[in-house]
């Protein structure tokens, strides 16, 4: 019988205390084209899942020591691992009792190895399925908050993010800042060169923007060409020296819209610190109002307001 076969590294082990049987299924198991490994024991399962990426166990349910079933729900709380049970004592073990502790499917002995493979063979189907499922999952929630151009998360959840820090910095009584930012005469240069060169620029700055911070900082596109960075547990000499690092990295960006072009361009920092008892809304306002005192005293600056009162100073 032509065996069609399957991926090579995938995992497969059998755990059964009677050498016979053990031994036929590794045979028939590597016939199918499947990578497996033999155990008689659970304790001796359990080592070899430690030192490999099982996909799939196959196991008797009556077996010296632990027992199969024990086996499966510890393998179901620990490992990222599917687990068939087989038995030849049908009328002491149920079906239901095999899943209820997280086998995937359940065969009786005599064991046919035909059937035995279709069973696997769906089990790891299932197995494929759910974790596209998973993964694709994770793609949607990544994209329902981040901005596709730049990368960075976006407005939506930079708000759900500020009320968690907002929270976090007032139950440790840990400073956090807020950096808004602005692209110098971005409207000009897109009026000039086209929304796709202008694109490209606000790509590269989401890039350049995260390269200079930490990992417990994050930045938002919050919409058009403004950017905002949430630091946590952030000193003023500490904003204040990301800030320039920021400021520094975006001028020394080259950009050449027509061929035999170079052009750099600037950005307009706003900092503020978040005052204990304020609005999230006040804190934004006096981030973004300090963005545009940086507009108004020539651009390419870094304003800030700060004061433990929360009245306002500004500074270059």
């Amino acid at each position: 019988m032509m065996i069609k076969q399957s991926k090579i590294d995938t995992s497969i082990l059998i755990v059964d205390d009677e050498p016979n049987i053990r031994n036929s299924i590794h045979e028939f198991i590597g016939m199918a084209g499947y990578k497996s490994f033999k155990a008689s024991s659970a304790e001796e399962a359990l080592e070899i899942l430690k030192k490999n990426a099982i996909y799939v166990v196959i196991t008797d349910i009556r077996l010296p020591g632990m027992s199969g079933l024990e086996l499966t729900d510890l393998i179901k709380n620990s490992y990222d691992t599917d687990v068939i049970v087989i038995t030849g004592y049908v009328g002491d073990y149920s079906y239901e009792e095999a899943i209820n502790k997280g086998a995937s499917d359940f065969v009786s002995k005599p064991i046919r190895f035909e059937e035995l493979l279709l069973r696997l063979r769906r089990v790891l189907k299932e197995r494929q399925i759910a974790k596209e499922r998973t993964l694709m999952l994770k793609k949607l929630q990544e994209l329902a908050i981040t901005d596709g151009l730049t990368t960075l998360y976006n407005s939506r959840y930079f708000y759900k993010q500020l009320d968690s820090e907002v929270d976090r910095s007032k139950r440790y009584n840990h400073p956090l800042t807020l950096l808004f930012m602005d692209i110098d005469y971005f409207k000009h240069y897109n009026d000039t060169y086209g929304h796709m060169e202008g694109d490209k620029v606000l790509a590269r700055f989401g890039k350049v923007i995260k390269s200079c911070l930490r990992k417990m900082d994050t930045a938002y596109r919050y919409g058009g060409e403004e950017f905002t960075v949430i630091l946590p547990e952030t000193s003023r000499d500490e904003v204040m020296t990301v800030a320039e690092r920021i400021k520094d990295a975006i001028k020394n960006e080259k950009f050449s819209p027509q061929s035999g072009e170079s052009i750099s361009m600037t950005i307009s920092i706003g900092v503020a610190q978040y005052c204990p008892g304020e609005r999230i809304s006040t804190f934004v306002q006096r981030a973004d109002k300090a963005m545009y005192l940086s507009k108004q005293r020539g651009r390419n600056q870094i304003s800030t307001i700060f004061s433990d009162e929360c009245s306002e100073t500004t500074d270059s």
